[in-house]
């Protein structure tokens, strides 16, 4: 090992090195490199069109790319989604794919990993966001936007991931469920669950991630703390700011 080699103890969960992706002849990411530790929240910002969704797709293994991309040290680059989903991601897309003719707890149950209980059961999942233990029985179509897209991360998170990769959460939230979103973030990272968020509100990013990248272009443009990214104004203004 190098002197600059990160110890095991703080190898990072997920590692992502030169990345590059392809969606036909478009060459849309042009080698990323970034990590997310256990139990780290990491967003991801920019602007629409800067490649972060892209960039979730790609480690999902749903896009062409070239490059690494390692969970607790394991190669998944080029291998099927479903594998990587196995190996341990959980991805909720923007479009919250829930199955709206089933109750609450049918949709979490479809969620289960096969063959046993996971580090989350049903109980689990109803204390960290007890509203859904008051609707378990309702149909899942009747539910507000930011009701089903805490289904949507429940029933990711009950399959039990290491990692959860969520593309854009409290998009068409209101303000009270944008909080309740980042508190429901929080506390699943609190018991060890890493999570890769696309977010488009600095704020909520800010307030509840350990670190943030910031991409344009199909490239990492920043990289650092809330605090680095609140005292760097010029970055702000050239990726994030309309």
């Amino acid at each position: 090992m190098t002197h600059h080699d990160q110890s095991l103890v703080t190898a990072p969960l997920l590692s992502v090195e030169n990345l590059q992706a392809w969606y036909g002849k478009s060459h849309i990411l042009h080698g990323v490199t970034l990590t997310v530790g256990q139990g780290e929240i990491v967003s991801l910002l920019g602007r629409n069109g800067a490649g972060r969704s892209t960039l979730l797709k790609s480690i999902m293994g749903a896009v062409t790319t070239k490059g690494a991309v390692r969970l607790s040290g394991r190669d998944l680059a080029g291998q099927r989604p479903h594998k990587i989903a196995h190996a341990g991601i959980g991805y909720v897309p923007e479009s919250r794919d829930i199955f709206p003719d089933l109750t609450v707890r049918e949709n979490l149950i479809l969620g289960q990993k096969p063959g046993g209980a996971g580090l989350w059961s049903m109980e689990d999942i109803f204390d960290l966001f007890p509203v859904l233990r008051t609707r378990a029985d309702t149909r899942a179509g009747v539910l507000s936007g930011g009701e089903q897209q805490m289904l949507t991360i429940c029933r990711t998170l009950i399959g039990d991931p290491d990692l959860i990769m969520i593309d854009e959460p409290t998009e068409g939230l209101a303000p009270k469920m944008v909080a309740a979103v980042g508190q429901l973030l929080e506390r699943i990272a609190a018991r060890g669950v890493s999570i890769l968020l696309v977010e488009q509100k600095l704020v909520i990013a800010l307030d509840i991630s350990h670190r943030l990248y910031v991409m344009g272009h199909g490239e990492i443009v920043f990289e650092g703390t809330p605090q680095a990214l609140l005292d760097a104004p010029e970055v702000r203004a050239e990726w994030l700011e309309v």
